[in-house]
C-alpha cells in the first residue's frame, strides 16, 4: 500500500531517504536485483531524490542535490539524459504501474479526475488526467500532440479516457471534472460508455434545445448573486443528451459559469466542479 504524503519545503535528501525511495520503486514495477532493470531503478531514484531537493526538473539543479557521494555533476548530467532517452523508458513501462498502486490506495467514492488542456514546448498541447488528493492533483495520464494554443481534437481526449479505464479500479466511483474544452459531445458519451460522471464548463454559445424552446447558454436569466438549473436539456445540434444545465453567478465574479453535467443534483455537481479551483 503506498502512502502519499505532502511535502513540506526543500532539504536535502539523504542516502537513507533514496534507499526507501527506492525499496518502494522495486516493489512496485517489480525490479529485480543484478539486472539492467535495477540500473534504471537506480537512476529513477536519484531523479526524485534530485527534484525533491531542488524543488526543479532541470537537470543541472537535480544533479547537485542527488545523493551520491563523490559525484561529478557532468557525469550525473549525462546520466539522467541517457535515461530520459532510453527506449525501454516509456510511461507505460516506468509509471503506469505506480499510477495503478496510488489509485488503488486512494478511497474508491469517488475518485475525482481532472482533465486539463495546456500549451507545451516545442509548438506542442498537452493534455493531462489528475487524480485529485488532499487539496493536490496527482497526474496520472497524459498525451502530448503536436498543435498551436487552442482546444485539441475530440479523438485525443476520448482516447486518454479510454487509457484512464485501464488505470483506474473497476469498482471505484468517477466524477471527471473539467473546463470548457471538455464539452463536446463524444467527449461526453465515452464518459457516459465508462459510467463515470462528470461536470465540465460549458460555453456561452452553446446551441440548447429544452422544454420546446431554442436557446443559447448564455441566454439563461441569470443575474449576481443567482444560480438556475434547467433539467433533461439537449445540446448542439447533434441533440445530444439529457444532460443537466446550470448556470451559477457568484457575488465575488464578474461573470457566471455555465455547466454541463450527468449529475441530476445541481448544488451537488457545483461543489464537485469547485474542487477544480481546490487543487
Amino acid at each position: 500500500m503506498i502512502q502519499i504524503r505532502r511535502l513540506e519545503e526543500p532539504r536535502h535528501v539523504n542516502f537513507h531517504t533514496y534507499r526507501t525511495i527506492k525499496r518502494s520503486l522495486a516493489q512496485v514495477l517489480h525490479t529485480r536485483a543484478n539486472t539492467h532493470q535495477e540500473q534504471h531503478l537506480n537512476t529513477l531514484a536519484l531523479l526524485i531524490c534530485g527534484i525533491v531537493g531542488a524543488s526543479h526538473v532541470q537537470f543541472e539543479q537535480i544533479a547537485e542535490h542527488a545523493p551520491i557521494r563523490r559525484r561529478k555533476n557532468e557525469s550525473l548530467i549525462t546520466r539522467f539524459r541517457r535515461w530520459v532517452k532510453h527506449h525501454a523508458i516509456t510511461p507505460e513501462a516506468v509509471w503506469l504501474p505506480f499510477a495503478r498502486a496510488v489509485l488503488q490506495s486512494l478511497p474508491h467514492d469517488p475518485l475525482y479526475i481532472l482533465l486539463d488542456g495546456s500549451t507545451a514546448g516545442r509548438g506542442c498541447m498537452l493534455l493531462m488526467a489528475s487524480v485529485v488528493y488532499r487539496g493536490r492533483a496527482i497526474p496520472l495520464l497524459w498525451s502530448v500532440v503536436k498543435g498551436k494554443k487552442g482546444h485539441l481534437p475530440q479523438e485525443v481526449h476520448c482516447a486518454l479516457i479510454r487509457r484512464l479505464q485501464a488505470v483506474i479500479p473497476t469498482d471505484a466511483q468517477v466524477v471527471v471534472l473539467g473546463d470548457g474544452e471538455f464539452d463536446r459531445t463524444q467527449l461526453q458519451a465515452t464518459l457516459r460508455a465508462a459510467k463515470w460522471e462528470y461536470v465540465c464548463r460549458t460555453g456561452t454559445n452553446i446551441l440548447i434545445y429544452a422544454h420546446d424552446r431554442i436557446f443559447t447558454v448564455g441566454d439563461l436569466p441569470l443575474s449576481r448573486g443567482e444560480a438556475v438549473a434547467i433539467e433533461g436539456v439537449e445540446m448542439t445540434a447533434a441533440h445530444y443528451g439529457p444532460v443537466l444545465l446550470i448556470g451559477v453567478w457568484e457575488d465575488a465574479h464578474e461573470e457566471p459559469i455555465y455547466l454541463i453535467t450527468s449529475l441530476t443534483d445541481a448544488d451537488e455537481a457545483v461543489e464537485r466542479y469547485r474542487l477544480r479551483f481546490l487543487s
